[in-house]
């Protein structure tokens, strides 16, 4: 069943990103599509994310192109905490439990809803972050405080970004400042 969706307007490049949230008694899937620009060149990248009832990541999958590179990225996370980038182990991921995808303001979503936080609780959310341009998997830093019903402060130190997040009741990001702007979403269906 579809729980929500959200149509974005990047910020600092021509782009826009559509996304579904669906969920289900077993789990939750994103389902997205970004077009922008990358490096200067036209991209359009397919995306989804899937998880357990935890909002624990278990898979994730890109593919489109960007100029004329084709991408097909298929990630995965085993219960024992393994990640697999196209069916390969990448070691010092193991203490990463969500999936973020550098393109897209979608997979702050997940870390949202897992962590669930209470206002004015803090924590650091490291996540396995794909830089799709490289192909890489890689932990990304992030904290994320909740500072109202909507609103979270968020740091993500390796890029020098911090920014106070608005977020929709279930969790999309709403205005990613400087990056990411919802056009419009839609209530729980």
């Amino acid at each position: 069943m579809t729980v929500a969706s959200i149509l974005w307007r990047r910020l600092d490049t021509p782009g826009h990103d559509a996304c579904r949230l669906e969920g289900s008694a077993a789990g939750w899937r994103l389902d997205g599509t970004a077009v922008f620009r990358e490096g200067g060149l036209p991209a359009r990248l397919d995306y989804a994310v899937s998880g357990d009832s935890a909002w624990q990541t278990q898979h994730g999958q890109v593919r489109g192109w960007i100029g004329a590179r084709s991408i097909e990225i298929s990630v995965a996370r085993t219960a024992a905490g393994v990640w697999t980038l196209n069916g390969v182990a990448v070691e010092g991921l193991a203490h990463c439990v969500d999936l973020d995808f550098g393109f897209t303001p979608a997979t702050n979503l997940l870390q949202l809803r897992r962590l669930a936080l209470a206002e004015g609780q803090v924590v650091d959310a490291p996540v396995a972050w794909l830089d799709v341009s490289t192909g890489v998997l890689d932990v990304l830093v992030q904290r994320y405080e909740r500072r109202g019903q909507t609103t979270y402060w968020y740091e993500a130190p390796r890029f020098n970004y911090a920014a106070l997040l608005e977020v929709t009741a279930i969790g999309f990001v709403r205005r990613y400042p400087g990056l990411w702007e919802a056009d419009s979403d839609a209530d729980p269906e």
